[in-house]
């Protein structure tokens, strides 16, 4: 399962960054790249740089989140801060919390990206407009998107250690 999900989460970072690239040809040499409130373009930057700094936020921070999750939850000497943490990370059931946990910290991680790649997705529409501005309701619905998930993610995920199996144990 783990090398299922792994290999799905590298493919999957793998067509944020080809969307990435590829939607980037488009831009110009100079990219606006910071908006104020009302969508008109405030900062700019290379077309290089831009796509540099994407990569970077759009698949980097999620990859990152990704591997340390992979690493450092595995570690025996791991803080892990739960809901009835001894009953959690008792040795007979550390395993298969560690696994849920990498799992739900990857879809969170698969969501950040695709908010990021959204995000991009309509700085690239900006800068097909002159002057460059920026679709503020596009981006609040994405934001509004992206908050939704987080509190149901993390109402399920709150859920999943609060509710203690009952029986022997």
């Amino acid at each position: 399962m783990r090398d299922k999900f792994s290999l799905g989460w590298l493919l999957l970072a793998a067509c944020g960054a080809a969307f990435v690239w590829l939607t980037s040809l488009s831009l110009p040499d100079v990219v606006a790249s910071h908006f104020e409130a009302d969508g008109y373009a405030n900062g700019f930057m290379s077309r290089r740089a831009y796509i540099g700094l994407m990569l970077a936020c759009a698949i980097g921070l999620p990859a990152l989140l990704v591997i340390v999750s992979y690493f450092r939850l595995g570690s025996p000497k791991a803080r892990i801060t739960l809901p009835d943490r001894d009953y959690w990370l008792a040795p007979e059931r550390r395993a298969e919390t560690v696994s849920y946990l990498r799992v739900q910290l990857s879809r969170f991680a698969v969501v950040l990206m695709v908010l990021l790649c959204y995000m991009h997705w309509l700085v690239v529409r900006a800068n097909a407009a002159r002057p460059p501005r920026l679709s503020t309701p596009w981006i609040n619905a994405g934001l509004v998107a992206f908050v939704v998930f987080v509190v149901i993610w993390t109402r399920m995920f709150l859920r999943r250690f609060r509710n203690r199996p009952s029986g022997p144990g």
